[in-house]
């Protein structure tokens, strides 16, 4: 450990200066749960249009 200033283990020596992303993962996450949500619940009511039709 003869350099503090540079974390050797999570450093990415391809990404280059400061290239990981910075924004809230709660955001993200939520995000992605709306859309999963939609897309399913799209899912469910398209297969009861098919049931009640047929």
């Amino acid at each position: 450990m003869s350099n503090n200033t540079e974390n050797f283990v999570t450093h990415n020596p391809f990404e280059g200066e400061n290239a990981s992303c910075k924004r809230n993962d709660a955001i993200d996450a939520g995000v992605g749960f709306v859309v999963s949500f939609v897309f399913f619940t799209l899912m469910f009511i398209i297969a009861i249009i098919v049931d009640v039709v047929a």
